[in-house]
């Protein structure tokens, strides 16, 4: 039904400074930040030191929901998240002292508000490989790249309090997982890949849940189609986020 990932995926949640335009934060991020990741694992590996094995960086474009309220268009400016990070290790990181980007250590981080590693355990339901290939470039680095495409739909999914997180965690890989690959069949969806948290008591959210279709018409259908199956007995609607996106920054494959 799923492949549980090899070691743990860390994500960090990118949220832009007030006086930072969601562009200019994403041209820092490609330009001067990527590259000194991408290069820093890479020193990594050659000296036989622990480093990520891959890291793609997803960009939020369009709020679906924010709890259980709509947001429109025009909100799309107060987003609380621009995007997120995505680093593969073969172990969790342990949590910093500080948050990284205090201080800052290059533009990107100016830019961006301080972010601290979430560390999940990940479960791929549907693969979709094949839809997300990342080729890299041939007429300046090959890494970082983009890729784009599809319509992607992240949830990040909220657990209410006291919640008992081996049973919400057992429904969602043994009931729901089911539930949403049927219908994600049934209307074209490609990719379906779960995270939990490896510390859920002490993360703001439970886990991540994405979703990928060839068209935002996909996504639609898929809202259209799903119904209820116990999940929502665990999960703290007014604080679970839902994100479109459309765009991808790959930095190792």
């Amino acid at each position: 039904m799923y492949i549980k990932t090899p070691g743990a995926k860390m994500l960090y949640l990118i949220k832009r400074r007030l006086e930072t335009s969601r562009d200019e934060l994403v041209m820092h991020w490609f330009k001067n930040h990527m590259p000194a990741v991408i290069r820093g694992q890479e020193e990594a590996a050659s000296a036989m030191r622990r480093h990520a094995r891959r890291y793609i960086a997803t960009l939020f474009d369009t709020p679906l929901a924010y709890g259980n309220r709509e947001i429109s268009q025009s909100g799309a400016s107060d987003l609380q998240w621009d995007g997120m990070a995505q680093l593969w290790w073969d172990e969790p990181l342990t949590r910093p002292a500080r948050p990284h980007g205090e201080p800052p250590v290059d533009s990107f981080q100016e830019r961006a508000m301080p972010y601290v590693p979430w560390g999940t355990q990940e479960y791929v339901v549907l693969d979709g490989s094949e839809h997300l290939s990342a080729q890299p470039l041939s007429l300046n680095d090959p890494y970082p790249m983009t890729r784009s495409g599809f319509c992607r739909a992240s949830f990040l999914v909220a657990a209410r309090p006291g919640t008992d997180f081996e049973a919400f965690f057992e429904h969602w890989l043994e009931s729901h997982v089911a539930n949403v690959k049927s219908v994600m069949q049934q209307v074209g969806g490609f990719r379906y890949v779960v995270s939990h948290s490896l510390e859920p008591e002490l993360e703001p959210f439970a886990g991540l849940a994405e979703l990928y279709f060839q068209s935002a018409r996909g996504l639609a259908d898929y809202f259209e189609t799903i119904e209820n199956d116990g999940m929502e007995q665990w999960v703290d609607g007014k604080r679970t986020l839902i994100f479109r996106g459309s765009t991808e920054m790959v930095g190792i494959p």
